[in-house]
């Protein structure tokens, strides 16, 4: 795994309109539980530190340096008076129908967004999270030569798509404390459910002559009655519940081992790189994305079943601390999924080249005749179009919405909803949005040509021609 940083586009950057659809089970990012809702906050709060305007689409209690869209109240496990189904609907339907305003939609809502992405113009790529089911796959591939895939590891890409890039996830390393002298005890840190192995992990730790911590959501209550809960004693095994960032963090650092018992293929494993942040080795039954992350002796052990995972306790020692921190900082930070996400998206950007959008907004052509055109021009917050004139053209402009302030030769003049101008053939004009929303207005030309090529530009921010 190499540490390769993508040369990055500081102007394409800048100028970057991403949609980002996340989870809406609960709040991004998550109180306590929400892996896929922890990944969409930190690639936004990340794509939002390097200036590029991205647009959360999530719960309203959600948390953000982007802006925030949101039409459901809450998280759907958080708050059992919401309707997952209807509210999933509404709020996917919410970003489509204003997928025209973005460059880019990024969608980490499984496969369900799929289903809209022939009916819009605006690229949709999406990060597969892992399969519920091979049961879902049509939907996938149905869409294989519309969308753009993304896979979080390559032990997860299913051999009928076609995928963009393996991106795998990244961490807040400031989320995390080394910890270099751990307590005697193992932990358990992940859902309550018969795949994730919350009852081998009691009995490697038993076999091991070792205390166990399991942390973790109850998603099996069954499984947690009558496989977990009876070897609870708060001294041997302790159960502690869901927790958040803190206590987490503290959980995580103590432990002298991470126990990762899994019994299908993971698609990845958030908590084996938080564990190793701190310094914990990690072991675990050796399936799916398992061997992309651990390196067998030096971060951790690749084990087959209990009693090769009880042998590898006994050789804790032997693990560096130091060299499991070192090798998350090396490969699974933020930063790092930051960028390779960027370099995703300039490369779909370059394959759906769009001539209606612009660095500064879009544009919808209304009519287009021998004698005149007509277009529907939507400008972004804080962008403007290039200082420029025409010779074979005047135009009309009407703002329908927002606010924008326009330059026509010597003067400044502020036009707000339901205002117009005339542009005169040869009058130097441009028109700026200053306010924080999007503003749009009418743009009508008349004369005997209406070809890009009659813009003589005398002054671009995109440094365009």
């Amino acid at each position: 795994m190499d540490n390769v940083q993508p040369v990055i586009n500081v102007l394409q950057l800048n100028v970057m309109q991403i949609a980002m659809l996340s989870p809406i089970a609960w709040r991004t990012p998550p109180r306590h539980y929400g892996p896929w809702e922890r990944v969409v906050s930190l690639l936004t709060e990340g794509l939002a530190a390097k200036g590029i305007d991205v647009t959360l689409f999530a719960t309203t209690d959600s948390i953000t340096e982007g802006r925030l869209h949101a039409v459901c109240k809450g998280g759907y496990e958080e708050n059992k008076t919401i309707e997952p189904k209807v509210w999933e609907c509404l709020h996917i339907s919410e970003l489509f129908e204003r997928a025209d305003e973005f460059d880019l939609i990024h969608n980490h809502f499984d496969f369900l967004p799929l289903t809209y992405s022939k009916l819009v113009m605006t690229p949709v790529l999406t990060t597969i999270h892992g399969f519920s089911s091979s049961r879902i796959l049509p939907v996938y591939e149905k869409y294989n030569e519309k969308a753009f895939y993304v896979a979080i590891s390559e032990a997860d890409r299913a051999p009928s798509l076609n995928y963009i890039a393996t991106i795998h996830h990244g961490i807040d390393l400031d989320d995390f404390t080394f910890i270099p002298e751990p307590e005697n005890t193992l932990l358990f840190f992940g859902r309550i459910h018969p795949e994730k192995g919350a009852k081998e992990a009691i009995e490697i730790a038993r076999a091991a002559g070792k205390k166990l911590i399991i942390a973790g959501v109850i998603q099996d209550e069954a499984y947690f009655e009558f496989e977990v809960q009876p070897h609870i004693d708060g001294d041997n095994v302790t159960y502690v519940g869901s927790v958040g960032p803190e206590q987490r963090d503290k959980l995580l650092g103590k432990a002298s081992a991470l126990l990762h018992p899994i019994s299908f293929d993971e698609p990845f494993g958030l908590s084996i790189i938080e564990a190793m942040c701190c310094g914990t080795p990690v072991i675990a039954f050796n399936r799916g994305s398992m061997p992309e992350l651990i390196r067998h002796g030096v971060n951790g052990f690749l084990v087959s079943n209990v009693e090769e995972a009880v042998d590898a306790v006994k050789k804790l020692s032997t693990i560096d601390r130091s060299t499991c921190h070192r090798f998350v900082v090396e490969n699974f930070s933020t930063e790092r999924m930051v960028n390779d996400y960027i370099r995703v998206y300039e490369q779909i950007l370059d394959l759906t080249k769009r001539e209606d959008h612009r660095p500064w907004g879009y544009y919808t052509v209304l009519s287009d005749e021998q004698d005149h055109k007509v277009k529907r021009i939507v400008v972004y917050p804080g962008k403007r179009l290039s200082l420029q004139k025409h010779q074979r053209r005047a135009e009309h402009w009407n703002v329908l919405y927002g606010e924008g302030l326009v330059t026509l030769n010597e003067k400044q003049i502020r036009l707000k909803k339901a205002d117009s101008i005339d542009i005169p053939k040869g009058a130097v004009h441009r028109i700026e949005n200053t306010t924080n929303e999007n503003m749009a207005f009418i743009e009508v030309q008349t004369g005997d040509y209406f070809g890009e090529d009659d813009i003589v530009r005398l002054e671009d921010d995109f440094g365009r021609k």
